[in-house]
């Protein structure tokens, strides 16, 4: 029988990240009624902490068995500038693991720089990584195809298995460039039309505004939500709604940096539902509680009639649910209850409603499918290559504008900033304005 010793460094990583894991599950069945919340909330952080880190060094191992132990058996190992390479490379993957942790202690007004530069590099190891494994596949099958006989000089041979770590770290450096300058550009205003069945006349072409997935965290802080609500209010929206997301911290720590939302003023009102990172910061009643202090609504499993400024008898049913995984996380009093948050709304009235995840607005559709109009976010588009693919696949709605039976839609925002990462390949944060439209 192998012992825990004999394992490969890959496996060990495993079987740490597999005990981190049944840990999280462990605190979140039995220890969470036992633990204060403050403890509950950093002991949350920190196992997702781990557990991201333990199966990162699966990947980090062969970056630098890759890019370092690779060279060092060639020629390229005593020149001047390998020992340069092999500490960059180290602190590379360094930063790149230490990102996860700067939720736990780095979050403030505006970001800090190691934050900044922590998760640029988890960025670029996604890249790299990705590409390393990608020529590496493209190297096996070619060896399979030339097949086993084909007899090759060891010139050539070293010189291929240079050129997979060369090329992946050009292309991921290109990629990395890129998705910075695309992310540090301002949010596009996307505008959709959108019918609504049963909406009254006298509230045709209402405005609402979209807003997903802002993460005020360790890389979005106050000048950038600054910059999003005076856009939002150049777009003068007769409603504002904000679809989860919001943040990745505590409320007490980052309320400086949520002071600008207090300047919006739609005068049908600011509506929020909650996403699955308000829940993993534990903190979702005080950031209730904030969100009202600035005229914002949380709609917790619960409506509003959005009436005509014209006839009061005009109106049409706004709702929230609240994010699908605040259940498997255990949060007390909360969960996705779509008949509480319909109560009171029937098909005689066009229902819009708020959820945060593509599958939540599938779940609802199942059970209610009178629904007229779900905004969703959580996607972000994939983000950045090549999560794009999983978030594609993951969702029953990616981006955009869906039609779903006869009378009902399914918008899915991109996201107005970005998680983390300050990079964006393949998609682009969007301020969305909706038109809503009478038939």
């Amino acid at each position: 029988m192998i012992s825990f010793k004999q394992l490969p460094l890959e496996a060990k990583a495993a079987v740490a990240a597999g005990v981190v894991f049944f840990s999280m599950m462990l605190s979140r069945s039995y220890l969470a009624e036992q633990l204060e919340l403050r403890m509950r909330r950093w002991l949350l952080r920190l196992q997702m902490a781990l557990f991201a880190n333990a199966l990162m060094l699966i990947g980090s191992l062969h970056v630098w068995r890759s890019t370092v132990t690779t060279f060092s058996r060639s020629s390229a190992a005593s020149s001047f500038c390998f020992m340069p390479w092999k500490i960059a490379v180290f602190m590379f993957l360094a930063l790149a693991h230490s990102s996860f942790f700067t939720l736990l202690f780095l979050v403030a007004e505006e970001p800090y720089f190691f934050s900044l530069a922590a998760y640029t590099c988890l960025g670029a190891y996604i890249i790299l990584i990705f590409f390393l494994f990608a020529l590496g596949s493209v190297e096996q099958a070619y060896k399979f195809l030339a097949g086993r006989g084909a007899r090759v000089g060891t010139g050539n041979k070293n010189s291929r298995t240079a050129m997979k770590p060369v090329l992946s770290v050009m292309l991921t450096l290109v990629l990395t460039v890129v998705g910075l300058l695309n992310a540090s550009q301002p949010p596009t205003v996307n505008s959709v039309e959108v019918p609504v069945h049963k909406l009254p006349s006298t509230l045709n072409n209402l405005k609402v505004v979209l807003l997903s997935d802002i993460h005020l965290g360790p890389t979005v802080g106050k000048t950038k939500l600054a910059m999003i609500v005076r856009m939002v209010k150049a777009l003068k929206p007769d409603i504002t709604v904000i679809v989860g997301d919001l943040t990745d911290s505590e409320a007490e720590i980052i309320r400086p940096a949520v002071e600008p939302l207090g300047e919006l003023d739609s005068p049908l009102g600011t509506y929020f539902v909650t996403g699955n990172h308000e829940y993993y910061t534990s903190d979702v009643s005080n950031w209730f509680e904030l969100l009202k202090s600035f005229n914002i609504r949380p709609l917790h499993n619960e409506n509003v009639k959005i009436v005509s400024p014209k006839r009061a008898d005009d109106w049409f049913c706004l709702a929230g649910v609240d994010d699908i995984e605040a259940a498997a996380l255990r949060y007390s009093g909360h969960g996705m209850d779509l008949k509480k948050a319909l109560r009171g709304c029937s098909s005689e009235n066009a229902i819009v409603l708020l959820a945060h995840q593509p599958v939540a607005a599938k779940w609802a559709l199942q059970e209610r499918p009178d629904i007229n109009l779900i905004l969703s976010g959580h996607t972000h588009g994939g983000q950045m290559f090549p999560l794009n693919a999983g978030a594609y696949f993951l969702n029953p709605f990616f981006v955009g504008l869906y039609k779903v039976g006869q009378n009902t839609f399914v918008y899915v925002s991109p996201g107005t900033m970005y998680f983390g990462i300050p990079m964006r390949l393949g998609s682009r944060a969007e301020i969305t304005e909706i038109i809503l439209r009478s038939p």
